[in-house]
C-alpha cells in the first residue's frame, strides 16, 4: 500500500507517554519499501517466493476453509489464500485452482532454475503434473465438465464452474515448458495430458467458449490466441507426441479469425455475443502477447493498446483512474484495469462501475511493451504506420525516431508501470487491485496470478523467453 501515516503517532513527548516506547506508544515509523531503488530483478526472486505459498506439496498442506477436515493434494496452485472468513470486507472464496492460473504458475517455476532433487526433477513441477492430471481426470469422468472445465477444489475434484478452452492449451504450453525438469514417470503422465488436451481442443477451437473475466461465452480473442500458440508449440514439439494433421489446419483458421476480431478501431475481446457497454477496449487483447501467439509488433494490436492506455490515464477519458495522475507526478505509472466497464472490485456488496486497477493487468501491459521493445532490438525497425502512429506518439516517437530511441522509451515506460505496482503494494504483499482513487490495495490478498504476472514480465525485460520443448525453428517438420 502507498506508506502513509493515517494519524500523529504518539511519543515520548507526548502527556500521555508513561513508559518506554513500545506497543502503543512506540513511534508510528516502520522500514518503508524503497520503490524507486529497488531492483526489479531482485525484488522477482523475492515474489518467487511469495508465489510458492499458494502451491501446495505432500508437506505443505493447507485446509478448504469452506469443508473443514479436507486437505489440499499436492501441486494444488490456488488463485489466493482468501475468502471471507479472512478478509473483511472481500466477499470473494479464492481458495480454488483455476486451471490457467495454475499454468502461468507452473510456467514461472519452470523458468526460474529451481534445484532438482537427485535423481529427479523439480518436486513443485512433479506435483503439479500429477495434480492436472488428476484434474483431467475427474472432467473426463464427470456428467457435468468437460476437459475444458475451469475450476477445481483443493483436491481436485470439480467445482461447479463454466468451460474455458484456453486452460488445456495454456496448461499444455506449461507441460512443454516443464518437461526437463520433471522425472521419466512424471514426463510419462505429462506427455498423456497434453495428448488428451490436444484431441480435445482440435474438436473445439472453432466453437465458443467463455471467456478470460468468466462473463460471456462467445468467440474470445484471448482463448483464441493461446490457442494458436499451443498449436504452433504442438506442431514443433520434441517430447515425442505425433502432430496429427488437423494442427496445421486450426493454426491457418486461428489466424484468419483472430484478424476478424478487428473493428476499424481496435481488437474486439468477444465476438457474436451481446456483450455489456464499455468491455473494449479490453486488456485481454495485451495479455494476449504474454501468454498467447499474438505479435508484440502487429500494428493493429499497438492501436488497440494506445486506446488501453489513454482510456485510464488521460484525465479527460470517462475511465480515468485518479491515482494515475498523482503517480505521473512520481515518475509511475499508469495502471491498468480489465475494461472501462468493469463493475467487479472484490467485494460484491459495493461494486464500482468502472473498476479499479490490477496487479497482474499492469505486469502484462508492461511486458507486452518490454517484448515490443526486443522486437524492435531484433529487427532494427519501428513497426510504424497509420494504426501504431498514436502508441508511438504517446511515447513521444515518431517517423525521425530511431529503434534505439524506441526501445528504451519502452522500457522505462514499461519500468514506471512495474514500479507502481511495487509502489501500491502492501510491503511487497500482491492483492488483485488498487483501489482507483487511494491507491492501496483492495480484494483479495496475495494473488498468485499478480506475482506470476511480475516474474513474467521482469523477464521480458531482461529479453527472456519462454522456452518450451520444440524443434528449432529451421528444422524440417515431420509433414514438410
Amino acid at each position: 500500500m502507498t506508506v502513509a501515516f493515517r494519524s500523529k503517532p504518539v511519543t515520548v513527548e507526548d502527556p500521555a507517554y508513561r513508559g518506554p516506547a513500545i506497543g502503543a506508544y512506540a513511534p508510528a515509523v516502520t522500514p518503508a519499501p524503497a520503490f524507486a531503488q529497488t531492483d526489479l530483478a531482485a525484488l522477482s526472486r523475492y515474489y518467487s517466493l511469495l508465489m510458492m505459498r499458494n502451491i501446495t506439496s505432500d508437506g505443505y498442506v493447507i485446509e478448504d476453509p469452506a469443508s473443514p477436515g479436507v486437505f489440499s493434494v499436492p501441486g494444488c496452485v490456488i488463485a489466493a489464500p482468501s475468502y471471507p472468513a479472512n478478509t473483511p470486507g472481500v466477499d470473494q472464496d479464492y481458495v480454488f485452482n483455476w486451471v490457467r492460473d495454475g499454468a502461468m504458475t507452473a510456467i514461472e517455476i519452470a523458468l526460474a532454475d529451481l534445484p532438482r532433487v537427485p535423481g529427479g526433477g523439480v518436486p513443485s513441477l512433479i506435483d503439479y503434473v500429477n495434480f492436472a492430471a488428476l484434474c483431467q481426470a475427474n472432467a473426463k469422468n464427470s456428467a457435468t465438465a468437460t476437459l475444458g472445465h475451469a475450476c477445481f477444489t483443493i483436491t481436485g475434484k470439480v467445482r461447479p464452474w463454466s468451460e474455458q478452452n484456453d486452460g488445456p492449451a495454456i496448461q499444455s504450453i506449461a507441460i512443454l515448458t516443464l518437461f526437463d525438469q520433471v522425472d521419466g514417470a512424471t514426463q510419462k503422465i505429462g506427455k498423456r495430458l497434453v495428448e488428451t488436451n490436444l484431441s480435445y481442443l482440435l474438436d473445439v477451437y472453432q466453437n465458443k467458449t467463455t471467456n478470460l473475466w468468466e462473463e460471456y461465452e462467445g468467440y474470445s480473442f484471448f482463448a483464441r490466441a493461446v490457442q494458436l500458440r499451443f498449436f504452433r508449440e504442438i506442431s514443433r514439439n520434441t517430447i515425442g507426441i505425433a502432430v496429427p494433421a488437423g494442427v496445421a489446419d486450426a493454426i491457418s483458421w486461428l489466424q484468419n479469425q483472430l484478424a476478424d476480431h478487428w473493428n476499424g478501431q481496435l481488437y474486439v475481446s468477444v465476438l457474436d455475443v451481446a456483450a455489456q457497454a464499455g468491455y473494449d477496449a479490453n486488456i485481454d487483447i495485451v495479455s494476449s502477447v504474454c501468454y498467447g501467439g499474438i505479435d508484440p509488433a502487429d500494428t493493429k494490436l499497438l492501436a488497440t493498446a494506445a486506446i488501453l492506455r489513454r482510456q485510464w490515464a488521460d484525465i479527460s477519458s470517462s475511465s480515468y483512474f485518479p491515482i494515475n495522475g498523482a503517480d505521473a507526478t512520481k515518475g509511475l505509472g499508469p495502471a491498468f484495469g480489465r475494461y472501462p466497464g468493469d463493475h467487479y472490485d472484490g467485494d460484491v456488496a459495493a461494486p464500482v462501475v468502472g473498476g479499479h486497477p490490477w496487479a497482474l493487468c499492469t505486469a502484462n501491459f508492461a511486458e507486452f511493451q518490454y517484448r515490443l521493445a526486443n522486437a524492435i532490438d531484433a529487427s532494427g525497425a519501428i513497426p510504424l504506420d497509420q494504426f501504431s502512429e498514436p502508441f508511438f506518439a504517446e511515447l513521444g516517437l515518431g517517423a525521425s525516431s530511431s529503434a534505439g530511441d524506441a526501445s528504451t522509451a519502452l522500457r522505462a515506460s514499461s519500468d514506471a508501470m512495474l514500479r507502481a505496482i511495487v509502489y501500491h503494494s502492501d510491503h511487497y504483499e500482491l492483492s488483485e487491485q488498487f483501489d482507483g482513487i487511494t491507491g492501496y490495495e483492495k480484494s483479495v490478498r496475495n494473488l498468485t496470478w499478480s506475482y506470476a504476472s511480475f516474474l513474467s514480465a521482469v523477464r521480458a525485460r531482461s529479453g527472456g523467453i519462454p522456452a518450451a520443448k520444440n524443434k528449432p525453428r529451421n528444422s524440417r517438420s515431420r509433414r514438410s
